[in-house]
């Protein structure tokens, strides 16, 4: 019997930094296989993302060269396209005629992806997913929106539909917020451009994006417009002196007609803060904390301040600024993090945590990471210093957004719900081996500073508890933050159980009880050859996607109701 085919997505990373954008498609599905990938830091000869990124995925498929150096011909075929581009002036600064087609600015980023998009022919990926600032749809001042009319009519010409959304990752639950444009393009012959029916349906409720985060219409914004005219016409002319940018938070764009409106984020779920991403005092080394004479130096860097100045032409100016919260509140995502995170000196932009003990401190690197959804220590490495790690995640993308586009692109592509083996927040083993201790530390301190999330308990709801099998019961007692889990076949799965009724899961270790308390994020069917394909068990089974939510402060023995494996009852009875 032939074996079935898998389900593969070739993938692609342009401007690769530390792996953010393949930390998260991983973290989506292990269909997602980065076959090659490209980081370059311009203007320095240490480069530190790089050596970051080959220690954690190996240099096969790695290229740390000058993008603009690189031939298509050495780029191998894929079927998505991935990158954060820099943010830069996409204005045309050639005509078409020219040999190499549309040409920016020497050195602007964006056409090194539309060459290789080009250059690839009719064996362009089908996909291509690409991250950049939350100000791209609205520059320059001088043309509103004329930077991302640019992009999507060049995506447009290459045969593309683009949908587009601006998110705040706080506004989803993550633990910063950072406000990114993230824009999904599918080739008009691929499986999701056939889905694509009405643009406002696909815009507001039934698009990848929407799926992923979830959002309502704001009144009174919708846009509807065509990008007409050449590229070279578009870079002169778009929008030219208008107040607004026509584009809004949200959009689809097809064949170069646009519709967008601006999104209010719709969220119910657990949500993360700085303080809940901090490690225990004890750990953090001596330099991050701020001395007594040092203190002020950081409160007037924080405090508002006006000062006379005097430009360049010798004209008289009072600067002022208003002051930031000093220190940084603990019950809130944080602030935007930003590439001059790390180092001593005093400003007004770095993070500044008060301890227990009253003392005040920077961030160390592992809880930048955090704040980014990185797996803790991604960065560390013996020729990166503190400092570079800092810069590193102040150029990173929070990897929870791209984990959860990843999984929405996948069930729009094949019709299945994803299965990862490598969530986002496992390490990614060290290629060569590194020593991956922050500080000499053991084990059992690192379990103390595990993430804490916000939410409520509501014990009205209800609650399955189902036993877990004896070869399962090390990865339920672990305490990674999400959990699959398997029930027996459907058949023998209690129709007693009304499964829109569930809400909370606990598992039940045999000769132990109950201790462990998660939210059921997903409830579907699978089996288990998802994640052990050589068992070849493909019998239906109800599987859970589980978010951990906190342990009772011991194990409790309870009677399983049905055929001694499975109880539902409310979330009450257990906590009471």
């Amino acid at each position: 019997m032939p074996k079935k085919k898998e389900n593969i997505i070739k993938v692609v990373e342009l401007f690769a930094g530390v792996g953010g954008f393949r930390i998260g498609l991983e973290g989506a599905s292990d269909a997602y296989q980065t076959i090659w990938n490209n980081q370059w830091e311009p203007s320095t000869q240490h480069q530190d993302a790089s050596l970051v990124y080959t220690a954690r995925f190996g240099a096969k498929g790695h290229s740390n060269k000058d993008i603009n150096l690189v031939p298509t011909s050495d780029i191998p075929d894929h079927d998505l396209l991935v990158g954060g581009f820099p943010c830069q002036d996409y204005s045309v600064a050639a005509t078409l005629s020219k040999s190499g087609g549309i040409e920016g600015k020497k050195g602007v980023l964006w056409w090194q992806i539309y060459r290789i998009l080009s250059e690839k022919g009719d064996k362009r990926p089908k996909y291509v997913f690409f991250e950049n600032v939350d100000r791209l749809i609205n520059s320059p001042a001088s043309q509103r929106g004329r930077d991302f009319a640019i992009i999507l009519a060049s995506l447009a010409d290459l045969g593309y539909i683009v949908e587009w959304r601006v998110i705040n990752a706080a506004d989803y639950g993550m633990p910063q917020r950072r406000r990114r444009t993230y824009f999904v393009g599918y080739l008009n012959d691929s499986v999701i451009a056939g889905k694509v029916k009405e643009m406002s349906d696909w815009t507001l409720f039934d698009g990848v994006l929407a799926k992923a985060f979830p959002f309502e219409q704001k009144e009174g914004t919708l846009s509807e417009f065509d990008i007409e005219s050449e590229i070279q016409e578009v870079s002169a002319n778009f929008n030219k002196s208008k107040k607004d940018s026509p584009f809004g938070s949200a959009g689809l764009m097809m064949n170069r007609h646009v519709y967008s409106v601006d999104a209010i984020p719709l969220y119910e779920g657990t949500r993360q803060t700085l303080g809940g991403n901090l490690v225990d005092e004890d750990f953090v080394p001596e330099e991050f904390f701020i001395s007594k004479e040092e203190l002020p130096k950081w409160q007037y860097e924080k405090g508002a301040k006006k000062i006379n100045r005097v430009s360049k032409e010798g004209y008289e100016y009072v600067f002022s600024e208003g002051g930031m919260a000093f220190p940084d509140y603990l019950d809130r995502p944080s602030r935007t993090m930003i590439t001059g995170e790390g180092g001593t000196a005093p400003s007004r932009f770095k993070h500044v945590v008060q301890t227990p003990s009253g003392r005040y401190r920077r961030l160390i690197p592992l809880e930048l990471e955090r704040l980014n959804m990185f797996p803790d220590n991604h960065t560390l490495h013996p020729e990166v210093s503190d400092g570079r790690r800092a810069f590193l995640m102040g150029n990173a993308l929070v990897c929870g957004i791209i984990e959860q586009i990843g999984k929405s692109l996948y069930r729009f592509i094949f019709d299945k719900e994803p299965v990862s083996t490598h969530p986002i927040h496992w390490q990614r083993d060290a290629k060569p081996m590194l020593d991956l201790n922050l500080f000499s530390i053991d084990e059992k301190n690192i379990l103390i500073n595990r993430v804490k999330k916000q939410y409520s308990l509501d014990k009205t709801k209800h609650l399955l508890i189902g036993l877990v099998k004896p070869d399962n019961q090390k990865y339920f007692i672990d305490t990674e933050p999400t959990k699959i889990y398997y029930t027996g076949k459907t058949r023998t799965f209690p129709s007693t159980i009304a499964l829109n009724k569930l809400y909370y899961f606990m598992p039940y270790i045999k000769g132990k009880g109950v201790k462990d308390l998660y939210l059921i994020r997903i409830a579907r069917i699978g089996n288990k050859a998802e994640i052990h394909p050589e068992s070849n068990d493909e019998e239906p089974r109800l599987v859970f996607d589980l978010e951990y939510l906190e342990s009772l402060p011991k194990y409790k023995m309870i009677h399983l109701d049905f055929i001694q494996t499975y109880t539902d009852t409310f979330l009450g009875r257990i906590m009471s």
